[in-house]
């Protein structure tokens, strides 16, 4: 890179304005990079504050080549995005990070399952099928996750199914079945990879799903794991980046089975929800991290500062309108509370408008603290 990554001639483009770009801005604007951004939503929550936003589908070609030419470096906070048009900018000399031909493996979850399986990256048995037909020939396989292909997103494009009772909620499309793993925790361990291909993990952290929308609520940090866990977990977001030679960051969704292994479940090339409570709980936060990692800066220290848990504040069910924030005082009186709103308009039931991060002396009061705002705070409408 020519040009220093940073400074007022220094310009980068994200594919997405939403709540990842929002907050990858706020650190960009520390160092003065002047941070654009493209999507598909006029009132997207980076629509006011970035420095240039352009109105388009970051899932077509041409509009992805005409947004990102003068750029000197294009990155991503959505993997949904146009593989064309990001080789095409490549070609065009502009530095795309995560490369373009890593998020086209990302984009498939079939092209993922055995990416994995081709670099010895453990991960539960599959079987890919390619529409509901071939799946009703493979019902000895139940109970699946059945999880499409391509274009699922935020718990979207996933089935439980555990018996031939559920095969009504079966998708008729390209799907990979995944054998069910009896698992103890779900983790995450978030790794960054610069240019240079210095690799640095943030610390496991411990997660906990909404059953009815499969999203993330509630997260831990640190885990509860053993220090041997906690390695071998490091030790396998380590090698999946690595494996994928990619610049960035890459968010490693990983099984604690009951008899201890290390799976990973699905990977994000981008921040991730898992790593939101970093802003405040770690000496560098994940979107710092990102820059760095795409800008091939070193990479800062991952340590946790204090322990943290954080709460995903969803919109409530049966409410989609204006949203309303109840409980917002009440808890901003809690101290080690931090709240993050997105800055969206309109709530729609399990949508992310935003995340309540909190900061304890102990993992267990961070525990204690988290399940008290959850039960006070909701997203609903007037």
């Amino acid at each position: 890179m020519n040009k220093k990554p940073y400074g007022n001639d220094f310009k980068l483009g994200v594919l997405g304005g939403g709540q990842l770009g929002r907050m990858l801005l706020q650190e960009a604007v520390n160092t003065d990079i002047k941070l654009s951004a493209l999507d598909p939503d006029a009132s997207a929550p980076c629509h006011q504050i970035v420095h240039e936003f352009k109105h388009g589908s970051f899932k077509d070609a041409a509009t992805v080549v005409e947004f990102g030419k003068d750029k000197d470096v294009v990155t991503v906070e959505i993997e949904h995005v146009s593989i064309e048009g990001l080789k095409e900018l490549e070609k065009q000399g502009v530095k795309v990070f995560p490369q373009p031909d890593l998020l086209a493996i990302v984009q498939d979850k079939g092209l993922q399952k055995e990416f994995y399986q081709k670099h010895d990256i453990p991960t539960a048995p599959f079987k890919l099928v390619k529409d509901k037909a071939e799946l009703l020939e493979n019902i000895d396989l139940l109970p699946v996750a059945q999880k499409m292909r391509t274009g699922g997103y935020d718990g979207r494009g996933v089935s439980i199914l555990k018996s031939e009772a559920d095969l009504d909620k079966a998708f008729d499309v390209p799907s990979v079945l995944e054998s069910f793993v009896p698992f103890e925790k779900e983790l995450s361990v978030i790794a960054a990879r610069n240019e240079a291909g210095e690799i640095v993990t943030f610390p496991a952290v411990e997660l906990d799903f909404n059953p009815d929308a499969n999203l993330v609520e509630l997260l831990f940090a640190p885990a509860k794991i053993s220090k041997e866990t906690e390695e071998k977990a490091s030790a396998v977001a380590r090698k999946t980046i690595e494996a994928f030679g990619l610049v960035g960051l890459l968010a490693v969704e990983l099984f604690l089975t009951k008899d201890g292994d290390i799976l990973v479940n699905e990977v994000a090339p981008r921040p991730h929800n898992s790593g939101h409570h970093t802003i405040e709980a770690n000496i560098t936060s994940q979107y710092a991290q990102h820059l760095r990692a795409i800008l091939n800066l070193p990479l800062g220290s991952t340590d946790l500062i204090r322990p943290a848990a954080m709460v995903n504040l969803l919109g409530a069910p049966g409410h989609e309108g204006s949203a309303v924030y109840e409980g917002l005082e009440e808890i901003m009186a809690i101290p080690g509370v931090y709240v993050h709103i997105y800055g969206k308009a309109v709530t729609k039931p399990f949508r992310k408008m935003g995340h309540v991060t909190i900061t304890a002396d102990s993992a267990d009061e961070a525990r204690e603290k988290a399940m008290k705002v959850k039960s006070i705070i909701q997203v609903k409408t007037a």
